[in-house]
């Protein structure tokens, strides 16, 4: 059987897309920060679908995280034929209040390591007959999101990086693709620190994790360019174009502002923060 790489896999999206891999009869490496969550995701996932899971509990943001990723999973490249560039957190919150370190942090796994990691295996994937690569955008890559600023503008480049990336690819083995969710429930919310509101709005449209691995890989695996879950998500990507920027930074400013005086947090996540509704 083959093997399938999935990053930020302990929990919410990471863990679903990794399971739906292990139905399909992938065996699995799986990379996240939270160890624990970690280890019982792969317990579980090889209890239920009797496939081999490897773990490795890495930070992507540290500066030999690439170097680590590849050289742990070197020993199956020769049957790595699905990559998954899920990890991602987000920082709610202003941008003059929240330490500049931390944007940099959420810049080093949101861009650094998602672009460092599809280089890597790059090569790896075009050894077989069809490889697929699949890096997790949000929909919030559509729109200026104030109070979720550096974690949005991240996601727009993570979105433009796979279309270019795809069109590079379009004559080779490899097919890429960019899964684009909205609100999921998982707990980004909460533990982001986010307002009431918020989550009142992203409680009302939530998709659930095992609906969105579906829905991704059934479009990965068809070689779609960009999956977006989900009618209202599709209009959440698609309508802002329409609609003066003003207006539509406005709307995500309302939603995505902090209680007062509040402190900013950040959030490690596997999942997408919830999307503009």
């Amino acid at each position: 059987m083959s093997y399938a790489l999935v990053t930020g896999a302990a929990k919410g999206i990471g863990k679903a897309i990794a399971a739906a891999l292990a139905e399909k009869n992938y065996h699995l490496l799986l990379v996240d920060l939270d160890g624990d969550a970690l280890e019982a995701t792969a317990t579980e996932i090889a209890g239920l679908y009797h496939v081999n899971v490897h773990t490795l509990n890495q930070d992507l943001s540290a500066a030999a995280a690439i170097e680590e990723v590849f050289r742990w999973s070197s020993h199956f490249h020769n049957r790595l034929t699905v990559v998954v560039n899920n990890a991602g957190y987000g920082l709610n919150g202003a941008f003059e209040k929240i330490p500049l370190a931390s944007q940099f942090n959420v810049i080093d796994v949101n861009i650094r390591a998602q672009v460092g990691l599809s280089h890597a295996f790059i090569p790896v994937l075009r050894q077989f007959k069809k490889g697929y690569l699949l890096n997790v955008v949000s929909t919030t890559a559509y729109q200026t999101v104030p109070y979720l600023n550096i974690y949005a503008a991240t996601k727009a480049f993570a979105l433009s990086f796979t279309r270019g990336l795809r069109y590079e690819l379009r004559n080779s083995n490899v097919s890429v693709s960019a899964l684009s969710p909205g609100s999921t429930d998982t707990d980004f919310v909460n533990r982001a620190g986010m307002n009431a509101r918020t989550r009142r709005i992203a409680d009302r449209f939530n998709m659930t994790p095992e609906s969105v691995a579906k829905i991704a890989l059934k479009g990965l695996f068809s070689g779609k360019a960009e999956i977006i879950p989900g009618f209202t998500n599709k209009l959440n990507a698609w309508l802002p174009k329409f609609f003066p920027k003003a207006l539509v930074e406005k709307i995500a400013g309302d939603i995505y502002e902090p209680a007062a005086n509040a402190p900013a947090q950040a959030n490690v996540v596997t999942s997408k923060a919830p999307a503009l509704q």
